[in-house]
């Protein structure tokens, strides 16, 4: 139900009817695999579907719904993985956030704003990894203006270091008005994330107290509505799971997926689920911690209820974490990852300086680690952009997603980026496993002519050429 507040605010997140489903729907097989027997068309799910599927406690039920995803995720993005390298380029910060280690009541926390030298050096080393992909990273601050945001977005675009490049970046920053999204949208970013972090409105309020433009849950929640009447047709969502029931949480982030579908005629471009983690300075008791078990069930539920949107799972997991929950909907993960602002350039250290960064990671692997084990687990890691950059986008997307036409170009595109990879900065032992899986996921290709035309293009990467794309 759609409530119209004061100022043209839309609250599309009905607190009493997400709380009914919670505490009403039961665990039934029967209807269960009903639903999972319609995700095999690819629909999305209604709230009430997405509950039942919230509600499974047996571990037949839990094993059904796990399988579903798993061939759910296949079937619509291949084996491949989307790698990026999240760049924090300031902390500064006018918020309060009880779970973060840049908030304003800090005042240990060390402040830094690269400039542009060392965004441009931060960025070379990020090439000189093999990265391709990065989501520029920013504190609430007045400093960090649209234009400003934008300014560092063509910086990353125009450092290129041998066949180094960024190809796309992706924003994480403060809800703009509609002319600020416009003002960053022009400078060629993807998509724009804004994490709601609890859709709960008494948990946000307790959580993001005063000073600051975050206590403001209605000009948080209506952000991406702003941000698609400002030319955006990329946006991301987000939950910070553990601040409340996490049945909630996924719940708040299927409404606010078909609020934006049914009003903008396409939905989040991707979906982000990070549980919370240690911070400096957070002394919070979590009383709604999610388990390994329920995290894993979140994800599962998440990639039925929202069938094309992409799925992000962030380095705050463990390596272990992440690999026993990776095929079970993730589409796109972070490698290589440091929070400490400007520490690419840094030799990595072990320990973590938490009073310089926004939160303690769980997977520290270093890119090329990260390409060996899902080179392991027979995933391609991809750093393709083909669609972006070829107007696939917003609905445009949909288009070819929807019919399945996707697949034409996701698969054969992440081959290409890999073997880039391969040629440009593996390790041996990776370029050896690589190949290796290229060859497979060539050979079982059905048409001959896309394999020979493949191989070709391949052989294009192995004497020098780049940017080889579908």
């Amino acid at each position: 139900m759609e409530r119209v507040l004061t100022q043209g605010a839309t609250d599309f997140i009905d607190d009493k009817l997400l709380h009914d489903l919670i505490n009403n729907t039961k665990e039934d097989l029967p209807k269960i695999r009903e639903i999972l027997q319609k995700s095999k068309s690819k629909q999305a799910l209604t709230l009430e579907e997405t509950a039942t599927l919230l509600a499974i406690k047996s571990p037949e039920g839990l094993e059904e719904l796990f399988e579903t995803a798993k061939e759910l995720k296949r079937s619509i993005y291949g084996n491949r993985i989307v790698l990026f390298a999240p760049l924090y380029i300031g902390n500064y910060c006018i918020n309060n956030c009880q779970y973060c280690g840049f908030r304003s009541s800090l005042r240990k926390a060390v402040r830094r704003t690269l400039a542009e030298d060392e965004l441009v050096k931060e960025v070379e080393q990020l090439e000189k990894e093999g990265h391709k992909r990065l989501i520029l990273v920013y504190g609430e601050h007045p400093r960090y203006t649209p234009e400003f945001i934008a300014e560092t977005v063509k910086t990353c675009y125009d450092v290129k270091v041998g066949n180094g490049e960024i190809r796309r970046v992706n924003i994480n920053a403060a809800p703009l008005s509609i002319e600020g999204f416009r003002t960053v949208k022009e400078s060629g970013i993807g998509t724009f994330q804004v994490f709601q972090e609890t859709y709960h409105k008494e948990t946000y309020a307790k959580y993001h107290p005063g000073p600051g433009t975050k206590s403001d849950y209605m000009w948080r929640l209506n952000a991406m509505d702003r941000a698609f009447e400002g030319g955006m047709d990329d946006v991301g969502l987000g939950a910070l799971f553990g601040l409340y029931d996490w049945r909630f949480e996924v719940l708040g982030l299927v409404s606010h997926s078909l609020y934006l579908q049914e009003k903008y005629g396409v939905g989040p471009h991707t979906i982000s689920f990070p549980r919370i983690k240690p911070a400096y300075g957070m002394k919070l008791e979590l009383p709604y911690e999610v388990s390994d078990l329920h995290f894993k069930q979140l994800v599962a539920t998440l990639r039925i209820a929202v069938p094309y949107t992409g799925l992000i799972m962030t380095a705050r997991e463990t390596s272990e974490v992440r690999d026993a929950v990776i095929e079970y909907g993730v589409s796109q993960i972070d490698a290589g990852t440091k929070l400490e602002i400007g520490s690419y350039q840094e030799e990595r250290k072990d320990d973590q300086q938490l009073n310089r960064e926004q939160f303690k990671i769980g997977d520290s692997r270093e890119l090329d680690e990260v390409i060996e084990w899902l080179l392991s687990r027979g995933f391609i890691p991809s750093f393709c952009t083909s669609c972006y950059r070829l107007g696939r986008t917003g609905e445009h997307f949909m288009e070819y997603a929807i019919p399945g036409f996707i697949g034409r170009f996701c698969t054969p595109n992440a081959v290409l980026t890999l073997a880039e990879y391969l040629e440009d900065y593996s390790s041996e032992k990776t370029k050896s496993a690589g190949y290796a899986l290229i060859e497979n996921e060539i050979s079982n290709m059905k048409n001959a002519s896309k394999q020979q035309e493949l191989r070709s293009k391949i052989e294009m990467i192995r004497n020098g050429k780049r940017d080889l794309l579908y």
